[in-house]
């Protein structure tokens, strides 16, 4: 197990910060950006739209590599910025990850929101450098919808809060139990794309988050074996499942992906949670930071609470 780096944490937000709008991977169409910027602006902060946040470079990405790298190294050099989110996933932030800026990076940490196809790259940030990733809503798939974001969670997470998630999250239990550990993950098939690569996450020992959209459960299945197989769920100290929107199989009883789940996981006796909406979900999108410590108490009433803020107050 690699040994765990120091822990960088950003500054706190301010009610009018600065927000770096950027889109690693792929552009979003215009009206959900502008609905998504005036909710940021909405909420009392000001925005910055990288140069190249809404372009389009084919095949499906906004941008060369060099232009996508450049307003995320730009974003974090700037002083005048005060956090970073991210337009949407959709595909392409992997080839930035042997040119991101580690040094620049850690010298000048903040808040950087997404999900997705940025599961990489936070990962990877938080490995090499320590810097708590935010596991949260992005500005055309989260902030363009009405409920789209879970606010106890977000104003928490930017302002020195305590992180708490319950019920009302969708969180509900799959094995009783209850653990402590580092809170870590992202979307599941994207960390099993990194794997046998110098990218792949640091999963073992963690308190870790699943989380996926539109996989098939025998497709869950065979990537969390593959996870198995490369020894990914060494000492983990308990599984967290996000909302697994449309994991589903035609025909199939709707519950299929919690069985499935609970049937791979067999040998890991932990606890065991499912449908907390955090990344691809259906509402009320749950920022979860990664790489701070939590309690996941699975009872009567489920719960997962933070142990400490995710910021420097």
């Amino acid at each position: 197990m690699a040994e765990r780096r120091p822990i960088l944490k950003p500054r706190a937000l301010a009610p009018d910060a600065r927000i770096a709008i950027i889109a690693p991977a792929s552009s979003a169409r215009e009206e959900r950006l502008t609905a998504g910027i005036a909710a940021i602006q909405n909420r009392g902060f000001r925005v910055a739209l990288a140069t190249h946040a809404n372009g389009k470079h084919a095949p499906y990405f906004s941008a060369s590599v060099e232009n996508r790298l450049r307003d995320l190294t730009e974003s974090f050099a700037n002083p005048e910025v005060d956090a970073i989110f991210c337009i949407r996933g959709g595909y392409g932030s992997n080839y930035l990850l042997p040119n991101l800026p580690l040094h620049q990076i850690q010298t000048h940490p903040k808040p950087f929101f997404g999900y997705s196809d940025l599961t990489a790259v936070q990962t990877w940030l938080l490995d090499q450098t320590g810097l708590v990733a935010f596991h949260g809503p992005m500005v055309a798939a989260d902030f363009d919808r009405p409920a789209g974001i879970d606010d106890p969670s977000f104003h928490a997470a930017i302002t020195g809060g305590l992180v708490h998630a319950g019920p009302d999250q969708g969180l509900r239990t799959l094995r009783p139990g209850a653990a402590r550990g580092v809170v870590y993950g992202g979307c599941l098939s994207i960390l099993t794309a990194s794997l046998g690569t110098p990218y792949a996450p640091q999963t073992e020992g963690k308190l870790l988050f699943l989380e996926d959209v539109a996989a098939k459960p025998y497709q869950v299945d065979r990537m969390l074996r593959q996870m198995i197989l490369a020894g990914k769920f060494e000492g983990v100290q308990g599984f967290i499942f996000g909302e697994m929107l449309d994991c589903v199989s035609p025909g199939a009883e709707s519950d299929l992906i919690e069985r499935v789940i609970l049937d791979v996981l067999a040998d890991f006796h932990v606890p065991i949670a499912f449908g907390l909406r955090s990344g691809h979900v259906s509402r009320g999108n749950v920022t979860l930071p990664f790489g701070i410590e939590a309690e996941l108490q699975l009872a009567a009433e489920p719960t997962l609470q933070y142990l400490e803020p995710a910021v420097l107050v």
